[in-house]
């Protein structure tokens, strides 16, 4: 019996060929509409951990900021600004601290030879690699000897190197930053950038060789590698900054805690929001589709009106008719099913090939 439908429904789609294929058109372009957008909703899920693992993983930056709350004697507005003293400050008071390195940095202009450009050079302490994962493709970063020693040591970006070098092997040539000259010991991997901190364009050296290009008390961020949980090292980190600068540790900008396992949380929920939005999307298409499928086959019972009078006379029951409609519909959706899944698959592998 299922051989004889389906040769009955093969007969009636080669029978309406043009109507067939614009329906399976129809249903292929719904599903392949589906496939992508979950598809894009993934990928673009995925892009944004990867984004945040370059972070490092028990991760949390400080940055200086303003108060908007009155505290004490001190009214809003006023101008927090994080120092070296809050390293000891920071060591001796929060718990869980694995590493911490501050942050200094200057956009200054750079040059080998006779290539020149501005990029943005970061003082750090050696823990700084550990602390935010840096991976190093050549040579290596600079150690706490060369921060002890003051050594003008420099690991280059890797859009530095790419850039100022052309190719040439760069470790262990000297590069001028504000006509300083420093001794190249490593190139990073390629990474991912993350808004305005693009590894790939910046020049790190050892945060006592950076005094030479910037005064190095003042600090634009403290980096923290933690053990245990992030609310409470990121509290800690509240209520001592709050207390050694004088300012209401409910005052959210005043410092700046950023917290990437609480930004994590919330990532989640803003991608998975967006993964329902695009699959209900893709559903509705999907829907469109079924429609015209549904419309079609109401066309086709209409103008069958005879044939199955014909069946019906000569002793075919009711639901031997009805299931030969459904096979009719069903392999017009299986069809567009198969074409719009390689549809999706081929816009897929084009879309990943392209270098962006």
């Amino acid at each position: 019996m299922l051989n004889e439908l389906g040769k009955q429904a093969y007969s009636a789609l080669r029978h309406n060929r043009r109507r067939s294929l614009l329906t399976m058109l129809g249903m292929a372009w719904g599903i392949a509409t589906v496939v992508l957008l979950l598809a894009y909703g993934s990928g673009f899920e995925r892009g944004l951990m990867i984004a945040f693992e370059t972070f490092g993983g028990n991760f949390i930056a400080i940055f200086p900021g303003r108060t908007s709350l009155q505290a004490g004697g001190s009214k809003a507005g006023t101008e927090v600004k994080l120092s070296v003293q809050d390293l000891d400050y920071l060591r001796t008071e929060v718990p869980f601290i694995k590493r911490l390195s501050p942050e200094v940095n200057k956009q200054s202009l750079v040059a080998y030879g006779t290539r020149s450009a501005s990029y943005d050079v970061r003082g750090t302490y050696a823990s700084y690699q550990k602390i935010r994962h840096v991976d190093v493709a050549e040579g290596s970063f600079f150690g706490e000897q060369e921060d002890f020693t003051h050594s003008r040591v420099a690991v280059l970006g890797y859009d530095v190197k790419k850039k100022l070098f052309s190719g040439q092997n760069a470790i262990g040539e000297n590069v001028r930053i504000e006509g300083v000259t420093y001794v190249v010991v490593g190139i990073l991997k390629h990474m991912i950038s993350n808004g305005d901190d693009n590894m790939n364009a910046m020049i790190y050296v050892p945060f006592s060789a950076m005094s030479v290009l910037k005064n190095t008390y003042y600090l634009d961020a403290i980096t923290i590698e933690y053990e245990g949980e992030h609310e409470k090292v990121a509290k800690a980190i509240r209520d001592s900054m709050a207390y050694h600068h004088s300012f209401n540790p409910k005052d959210m900008r005043a410092v700046f805690v950023f917290d990437t396992i609480a930004d994590l949380g919330e990532l989640h929920i803003i991608t998975m929001g967006i993964k329902v939005l695009l699959g209900f999307i893709g559903l509705l298409t999907l829907g469109i589709g079924g429609v015209g499928l549904m419309n079609i086959m109401l066309v086709s019972v209409t103008q069958r009106t005879r044939e199955i009078g014909v069946e019906k006379a000569l002793g075919a029951h009711r639901w031997h008719i009805l299931f030969q409609f459904l096979a009719e519909a069903l392999a017009i959706t299986f069809l567009g099913g198969l074409a719009g899944v390689a549809l999706a698959y081929l816009v897929s592998w084009a879309v990943g090939s392209l270098t962006l």
